[in-house]
């Protein structure tokens, strides 16, 4: 599934143009029902400072090592000046707060609801460095390749959290608001049609993987934008990232039984079992 890409379009917005000031916000005292509400209406909302600076300074700590031996993206999507790197739950004690946050894992379940559960889709600390161009416009519905779900059907809800200061000149993520109620395939959009999304520190976007978007263009020369995405998933779905490979047993066996649940340590009526429809939670203990 890809983009297209031409001049003549028809926006799905109404009498006015959004900008990067109009963009739907909530504090950080929000409910689930009032961010999922604007979700459902818009596609997106952003949380502001959802979390201290201080947290975000922390996983980047734990994630250093493994961010300066990251390698450059080899192609146009995955960017040839941005490096991805994942494996947080193995890594960073406090992306998995990230994870298990009861407003954001109360907003994935609601907003999925109409599945089973849900699971975590992948980890990954994505670092844009400057000269990074704008990437191609797509949906993170397309992760499920052909699989014939309704249009309607949710099943991905993702969550980037600012773990530097994004602006636009820095490569924040741009979104066309309003895009996830028309089929990605109905859909022409330019870089034009897009706004760019800017928080501080610690906030949040969550958005639906209906919503078409991409990361921005970093034309600044001495700033790395820094997010992280912990989307979540359907319970039913092939995970993006293998949790089970990504975080090695012995670091598994420490971890909290719900935040292993989430990483997909948990069956869906008899799919998923470690064997005779054992559980896997207690599997994974098995000597």
């Amino acid at each position: 599934m890809s983009a297209t890409l031409h001049e003549d379009h028809e926006l799905p917005q109404s009498g006015h143009l959004t900008t990067s000031a109009s963009l739907q916000r909530l504090p950080n005292t929000a409910t689930v029902e009032e961010v999922v509400a604007v979700l459902d209406e818009h596609g997106y909302v952003i949380i502001d400072e959802l979390v201290s600076g201080d947290t975000m300074d922390r996983i980047v700590q734990e994630m250093q090592p493994h961010i300066d031996s990251s390698v450059h993206g080899d192609e146009y999507f995955s960017g040839t000046k941005t490096r991805r790197t994942g494996r947080l739950m193995a890594h960073s004690p406090t992306a998995r707060e990230l994870v298990m946050n009861p407003l954001v894992l109360g907003v994935g379940r609601s907003f999925l609801s109409a599945s089973h559960g849900i699971q975590l889709g992948s980890t990954e600390m994505i670092s844009i460095e400057p000269g990074q161009t704008a990437q191609m416009l797509h949906i993170d519905d397309m992760v499920a390749g052909e699989y014939p779900y309704t249009p309607d059907f949710k099943i991905y809800c993702n969550n980037i959290w600012a773990v530097t200061d994004i602006t636009e000149a820095n490569g924040g993520t741009r979104i066309v608001p309003g895009s996830h109620k028309k089929q990605f395939e109905e859909q022409s959009y330019t870089q034009a049609d897009t706004v760019p999304v800017e928080m501080s520190k610690g906030s949040l976007l969550i958005f639906s993987g209906k919503l078409v978007h991409g990361g921005g263009a970093n034309t600044t020369t001495d700033e790395i934008r820094r997010a992280l995405s912990l989307p979540y998933i359907v319970s039913w779905m092939r995970q993006e990232e293998n949790q089970y490979l990504a975080c090695p047993q012995k670091i598994a066996r420490t971890l909290p039984t719900d935040l292993l649940r989430v990483m997909g340590y948990d069956a869906l009526y008899g799919m998923g079992h470690a064997g005779a429809l054992s559980d896997p939670l207690p599997a994974l203990f098995e000597e």
